[in-house]
């Protein structure tokens, strides 16, 4: 039938322009169709539903009303807090969290020194989203800084006193002289390839130039930071504060950041260790992981603390606060070698055949091919261990080192907020702390899978 016919004929309609696609309606797509799917779906869904929204008001509506409507956020003392004394309900007491918030996060480090631990606050802060963020440029100077610099200074900066100041003083003559070394390494080799043609000479000059911006930078980064902070010796002075006087917050990142950090490669050595062909290297890995598995995290820090100053000669006894760091790292690497191991074991052995076929050596192999997909595949696990060594950075306490938790249940028996709501009210903040850090670190671990697609099977 023609154009002409359809336009003759009555009652006769054809559309000639192509609409845009609709959206479903809700009751099949939408916020609509997600209720009705996955909470009302049945009856005994829908009654599920029901009793979970009933429990969910009531203790949303018990929280809100103490930490919230009844809670009190002003005052300077106990006076503030008690019913008596205002002459109506009384919730949180957040005033007490307000006015012992600077020891909560410094402990008892001295007041007129707590700006080199803000300092420190600062780098490691700066190191984490440089290393986490995947559109940071620069990622190697940003892997030097963080497992580098940042450790160095952060030692300098915290401890201080005559140790420091002359730990400092070799970090900028090592400085110095790397600088000078590493701009001969990088420029003499150049010159001698000029003979080869000007086409490899001119290839020759680029790799050599790259790295030496690249050791440029790290160099300058090392000389500012260590360089401020003697010129801040100088002028204000870096008195030693002993570690019993540092706690807080500031002790609870440190022992985390400490155990993260180092728990991963031991945790990678040792998996591979008890993977290894050499019975002796097995059989060493296998020991040390059982044993320290075998073990609660209680022990390892009671041994860590009266065992371990019997293995050195007593002038070079390792410091109160080293001992749990080194207890909390040993005992978060043997759990993170069981889950690189079974990372290792997920991998096809088609991955270890064609590694080996195209000539790599055992290390090459688990460096380029075999870790990088076993890792990707247990990132789960690994952010689950961190999570769980973070929040045992508490139990650091029984060998009296005074962590973020410590510091709020000191604070309890102060007369000055003895109130019936201050217990409950420290605890709410030191339970928000380490939701938020925690949480933190699950989102991104989430994203990291998302972007690595590790969760899909091809």
């Amino acid at each position: 039938m023609t154009d002409a016919t359809l336009d003759n004929a009555p009652n006769a309609f054809v559309r000639r322009e192509t609409l845009q696609p609709q959206p479903a309606p809700l009751s099949v797509a939408g916020p609509v169709a997600w209720v009705r799917t996955n909470l009302f779906s049945g009856p005994v869904a829908t009654l599920l539903t029901l009793v979970s929204l009933y429990i969910a008001i009531v203790v949303v509506q018990d929280f809100l009303r103490f930490y919230v409507l009844d809670a009190v956020f002003t005052g300077a003392n106990r006076d503030a807090c008690l019913a008596d004394k205002i002459g109506r309900p009384v919730g949180a007491c957040w005033p007490y969290v307000a006015d012992r918030l600077q020891y909560f996060i410094y402990g008892s480090y001295p007041v007129p020194q707590r700006w080199r631990v803000d300092i420190v606050f600062v780098m490691f802060a700066l190191g984490v989203v440089w290393l986490l963020w995947s559109r940071a440029p620069l990622k190697r100077a940003g892997a030097f800084f963080f497992f580098v610099i940042l450790p160095l200074a952060g030692f300098v900066l915290l401890l201080g006193g005559p140790r420091a100041e002359t730990t400092l003083t070799i970090l900028l003559v090592i400085s110095l002289l790397l600088a000078v070394v590493y701009a001969l390494v990088s420029f003499v080799p150049s010159l001698a390839l000029w003979a080869s043609g000007p086409i490899r000479a001119a290839e020759a000059q680029v790799s050599p130039l790259l790295r030496f911006a690249q050791g440029k930078l790290l160099v300058l980064m090392s000389l500012a930071i260590f360089g401020a902070i003697e010129l801040a010796s100088e002028r204000i002075g870096l008195p030693r504060v002993d570690t019993g006087l540092w706690g807080g917050m500031m002790v609870t990142f440190l022992i985390s950041a400490v155990g993260i950090v180092f728990s991963l490669p031991l945790g990678v050595v040792l998996a591979l260790g008890r993977r290894s062909r050499l019975p002796i290297i097995q059989l060493l890995s296998v020991i040390f992981i059982e044993f320290v598995r075998g073990v609660p995290l209680i022990t390892v820090l009671f041994m860590a603390n009266t065992m371990l100053p019997l293995f050195v000669p007593q002038e070079y006894s390792p410091d109160r606060l080293l001992r749990p760091l080194i207890g909390v790292a040993i005992f978060a690497s043997a759990y993170m070698a069981e889950v690189i191991r079974g990372g290792l074991q997920a991998i096809p052995k088609g991955q270890f055949e064609g590694a080996m076929s195209l000539g790599l050596g055992y290390w090459q192999m688990m460096r380029l091919i075999i870790l990088p997909q076993a890792i990707r595949i247990v990132i789960p696990g690994i952010v689950n261990t961190f999570i769980g060594l973070f929040k045992d950075t508490t139990l650091v306490s029984i060998v009296g080192i005074f962590d973020f938790l410590n510091t709020v249940q000191a604070t309890l028996v102060d007369p000055t907020w003895a109130t019936p709501t201050t217990r409950t009210t420290g605890y709410a903040f030191a339970a928000t702390f380490y939701f938020l850090c925690c949480w933190g670190m699950s989102r991104y671990s989430i994203a990291v899978e998302k972007r690595m697609a590790a969760g899909q099977r091809r």
